[in-house]
C-alpha cells in the first residue's frame, strides 16, 4: 500500500499533466482575449471546486473566518495568477511565457516559506531547481523559432517577462496560502476552493469586459468549459491533496512536468518540431524530478 507521502506525489505530478493539456487546448480557440480564457477558466473552475467542497467548507468555516487575512491573500493571488500567466504568453510568446511563469514559481515558494514560514531550503530542493530552471530554460529557447511570428518588439517582449514574474509569485502565494490553511487544520478542499470562490467573484463579472467572442462562438465556449472542469477542477483537487503531505516550494518544483508534457502533446497533436537543445531541455526537467522524488524517506518524513 502507498505512503500518503507518495501519494500526495503522484496527486501532483496527475495534476501537473491535466493542466499541460491547456496550452495546446488554447491553441484553437479563435480571437480569445487572454483575459477572457483566465478568467472563465479559474472562474468557472471556481464553481466546480466550491460544489465539490461545500460539505468541507462548512465544517471549516471557523477556521477560515478565523482567518480572514490568509484568505484574502490566497484569493488576490488567484485573481492576479490567470489574468498574468495568459497574457505574458500573449506579449512575450508562448515559450518564453511559460517558462517564465513556471519557472519562477518555485523560487518564490521557496523564498515565500523562508520569509514567513522559517523554512530552510535544503541542499536537495536547490539543486533540484537549478536542474529544473535550466531545463525550462533549454526547453524554451528549443520552441523558440515556433513563435517566431510573435511580435519582435523588445517592450512587448518585457512586459512579457514582468507578467510571467508576477504570475510565478501568485502561483506560489496561493499555494502557500492552502499549504497554512492546511497546516492550520483547514481541509485539503477547503484550502484551494476558498481562494478560488472568492476571487470567482472577480473573474467572472470580468468576462462582461474580454468575452466578446466566448459567448457567441460554441467552439471557443466548449474550449474553456473543458479547461475549467479537467485541467482546472479536477487538477486543483489533485493539488490540493498533494499538499497535505509535499510543501509548497516543492509542490511548485514538481510541477515543473507541465511544461515538458505541454511539449510532448504539442509535438504529437499539433506538429511543433523541437530543437536538440528543447530535448536536453527536457531530460533536465526529469532529472529535476527524479531528484525530488527518488528519496521516498525524506517524503515520508515530511508526513510525519
Amino acid at each position: 500500500m502507498l505512503h500518503e507521502g507518495v501519494k500526495g506525489l503522484l496527486a501532483i505530478i496527475i495534476a501537473s499533466l491535466l493542466w499541460g493539456t491547456t496550452g495546446v487546448t488554447a491553441s484553437y480557440t479563435t480571437d480569445l482575449s487572454p483575459l477572457a480564457i483566465g478568467g472563465f477558466t479559474m472562474g468557472v473552475g471556481a464553481i466546480w471546486l466550491s460544489l465539490a467542497a461545500r460539505k468541507s467548507l462548512a465544517e471549516d468555516y471557523a477556521i477560515l473566518r478565523q482567518h480572514l487575512a490568509l484568505v484574502l491573500v490566497g484569493t488576490l493571488c488567484v485573481v492576479i495568477y490567470p489574468l498574468a500567466f495568459y497574457s505574458s504568453m500573449f506579449f512575450a510568446g508562448v515559450a518564453i511565457g511559460t517558462m517564465v511563469s513556471i519557472a519562477s514559481a518555485p523560487l518564490f515558494a521557496a523564498i515565500v516559506e523562508r520569509l514567513f514560514s522559517k523554512k530552510p531550503i535544503s541542499i536537495q530542493w536547490f539543486i533540484s531547481f537549478l536542474l529544473g530552471a535550466l531545463g525550462m530554460m533549454f526547453l524554451a529557447l528549443g520552441k523558440a523559432p515556433i513563435d517566431a511570428n510573435i511580435d519582435s518588439n523588445h517592450l512587448m517582449q518585457v512586459i512579457g517577462i514582468v507578467l510571467g514574474l508576477v504570475a510565478g509569485l501568485t502561483y506560489a502565494g496561493y499555494s502557500w496560502v492552502a499549504k497554512q490553511l492546511i497546516d492550520l487544520g483547514a481541509n485539503s478542499k477547503s484550502a484551494i476552493a476558498i481562494q478560488f470562490a472568492c476571487a470567482a467573484l472577480c473573474l467572472l463579472p470580468s468576462l462582461w469586459f474580454t468575452g466578446d467572442n466566448l459567448f457567441t462562438n460554441q467552439k471557443n465556449l466548449s474550449i474553456v468549459f473543458y479547461m475549467a472542469t479537467v485541467p482546472m477542477f479536477f487538477g486543483y483537487l489533485l493539488f490540493s491533496y498533494g499538499l497535505r503531505t509535499i510543501s509548497a516550494s516543492n509542490a511548485t518544483l514538481i510541477t515543473l512536468i507541465e511544461p515538458l508534457f505541454a511539449t510532448l502533446l504539442a509535438i504529437l497533436l499539433v506538429g511543433e518540431k523541437l530543437l536538440g537543445i528543447g530535448w536536453l531541455g527536457m531530460v533536465l526537467i526529469c532529472l529535476c524530478l527524479l531528484v525530488q522524488s527518488i528519496n521516498v524517506q525524506a517524503i515520508r518524513q515530511q508526513f510525519s
